[in-house]
């Protein structure tokens, strides 16, 4: 169904898109990708995720009440978003959902397609990643490309180890809460 392909296409693509391809090649980072139809739930990423060989990771970008502080929460598929607990552990009064500007302005992607990979973009570091300790033990991260037609998949390592230094952004860890049939 879905055809697996090593490294960046050869035909063109979105600017954004693009540019975390030449990111990825430049900081000799290997990457698997599938293209695909527009997806927009978990359950549709999901399916993905087992065509390329690991999951899909849940990516919300959300924001202080005032609008002031945004962050990058990156929470293990099965997990439930439960903002009283992650805002809690980040000393934060509530956490809401970012505006579809806000996600435009800092990491370069519009709703449906936010994505760790959208930091490169952060160059002033305004967004504050927010890493859930269970990601981390996945051996690969699949994410898209800042656009949600393509998803890629990357050892964990090396997104940890080379991608974040490169882009400057160092996670804060929490503990998302369990799946809720858990």
């Amino acid at each position: 169904m879905y055809i697996v392909h090593q490294g960046a296409p050869d035909d063109a693509r979105a600017e954004n898109e693009a540019a975390v391809y030449r990111f990825l090649n430049e900081l000799a980072i290997p990457f698997s990708r599938i293209d695909h139809e527009p997806v927009h739930t978990m359950e549709d990423c999901a399916i993905i995720g087992q065509a390329l060989g690991g999951e899909i990771c849940k990516n919300l970008f959300l924001c202080n009440q005032q609008r002031t502080t945004f962050y990058l929460l990156m929470i293990h598929e099965t997990k439930s978003f439960k903002t009283k607990d992650i805002s809690k552990q980040l000393g934060v009064s509530r956490l809401s959902f970012a505006t579809p500007e806000h996600m435009a302005q800092y990491l370069h992607i519009a709703p449906g397609a936010v994505s760790p990979m959208g930091l490169l973009f952060d160059s002033a570091k305004d967004v504050r990643l927010v890493l859930d300790k269970d990601v981390v033990k996945s051996q690969y991260l699949g994410c898209h490309p800042c656009v949600n037609t393509s998803s890629i998949k990357l050892l964990m390592a090396d997104f940890l180890n080379t991608y974040l230094p490169a882009t400057g952004h160092k996670p804060t860890y929490v503990t998302a809460a369990p799946p809720e049939n858990a």
